[in-house]
């Protein structure tokens, strides 16, 4: 099937997104390893690849968000791209929901978060599942969370790597954001830290150790303002990479 696919031209891109590509390194190279691992066959465009245009979108510059959706859209035909794998919950919404908005039928490209891929691969038997060892607590990305409906996906992961998931208070669709999106960082540093920290204090009521979510923006965010906590992005629970 796969050499079928390849001689009709479909390719599956993995786009880690700005943020993991220059910032987070470690983690792009432990997503690459493991869709390796489970078998999906991705091509990566490094250089060629453009901000999805979530910032400029949630910044109110519309025109370029859409000139931007229109030179990826290019790229994407330019390489036969049929689908995209992200771990990025900001760049998924975006090319799942607002390149639809924004360039209409043209866009028809199939849009994953990573841990709708990987969940499926434990259903599948490609990852193994691990004995409980120690309690956890999830922190729902808001993009991932309400943006796209993602809920059970990342914890399914999360189980399956041994962990037991004592939630917070406020998850799922009441999920409290962790202060590092929006544009708060960039322009309200103190009131975004405060956010995170408020977060943090949350995460600690639930007796776990470890705070874990599955977007390199809060991971980043909650990392830089955690003391008594471990934060881990999901990724990092996968101890054999």
């Amino acid at each position: 099937m796969k050499i079928f696919e390849k001689i009709l031209g479909g390719n599956t891109l993995y786009y880690p997104g700005c943020l993991t590509k220059f910032v987070a390194k470690e983690l792009k190279e432990k997503y690459e390893k493991i869709l390796r691992k489970i078998g999906i066959d991705f091509i990566e465009l490094s250089e060629l690849e453009k901000c999805c245009g979530s910032p400029a979108l949630k910044a109110g510059y519309l025109e370029d968000f859409k000139k931007l959706a229109e030179e990826n859209l290019k790229i994407f035909k330019d390489h036969s791209v049929k689908k995209i794998i992200t771990n990025c919950p900001a760049c998924a919404m975006t090319f799942k929901i607002e390149y639809s908005k924004a360039l209409g039928k043209e866009w028809n490209i199939e849009v994953l978060h990573i841990s709708q891929v990987l969940e499926k691969a434990i259903k599948e038997g490609k990852i193994k599942k691990k004995e409980i060892k120690e309690k956890i607590t999830f922190h729902d990305p808001c993009h991932l969370g309400r943006g796209m409906g993602i809920f059970e996906e990342p914890r399914e992961i999360i189980k399956s790597q041994g962990y037991e998931i004592s939630e917070m208070e406020l998850s799922r669709n009441e999920s409290f954001c962790c202060g590092g999106g929006g544009g708060v960082k960039s322009n309200e540093p103190e009131l975004a830290n405060k956010i995170a920290k408020d977060r943090i204090e949350q995460a600690k009521k639930t007796g776990a150790k470890i705070l874990c979510t599955n977007c390199p923006l809060c991971y980043l965010h909650l990392k830089e303002n955690a003391k008594e906590i471990e934060v881990k992005e999901l990724i990092e629970l996968f101890e054999d990479l």
